[in-house]
C-alpha cells in the first residue's frame, strides 16, 4: 500500500456558514483519532495547513488562493490531492476514498 497524506486546510476562525460547528484544528484531530481507530494508519501522515499564513509549499498556496477567491467552506480535507470533504467533513467520505487506496481496515 502506498503511503496516505491527509491535509486539513483551515484557520483559527470558524468558517461563518459552519456556525456550531468545530473550528479547523478540532476537525483535524478528531480526523486522526477517528481514522486511527478505523484503520491501520501506520502509512497515513497528516498535515494542517493554515489558510491565514503565507505558504512555502506552492501547491498549498495554490490551494489556499483557490479557497479564497472561491469563497470554499473550511476546513476543508484532502486525501492525497483530491477534495473530500468541505465546511463540515462526513468520515463516510474520508472513510470511502482511503478504501479506494487500498488502505487497510483493523
Amino acid at each position: 500500500m502506498n503511503n496516505v497524506l491527509i491535509t486539513v486546510y483551515g484557520r483559527d476562525q470558524i468558517c461563518a456558514s459552519c456556525v456550531g460547528a468545530p473550528g479547523s484544528k478540532d476537525t483535524y484531530e478528531w480526523l486522526q483519532a477517528a481514522i486511527g481507530r478505523k484503520y491501520e494508519d501506520r502509512n497515513i501522515a497528516y498535515e494542517y495547513v493554515d489558510i491565514d499564513e503565507p505558504q512555502a509549499n506552492e501547491e498549498h498556496q495554490q490551494f489556499v488562493d483557490r479557497i479564497i477567491e472561491e469563497d470554499l467552506f473550511y476546513p476543508i480535507v484532502c486525501v492525497n490531492e483530491d477534495m473530500v470533504g468541505e465546511g463540515i467533513p462526513r468520515l463516510k467520505t474520508v472513510y470511502k476514498a482511503l478504501d479506494e487506496l487500498g488502505v487497510v481496515q483493523k
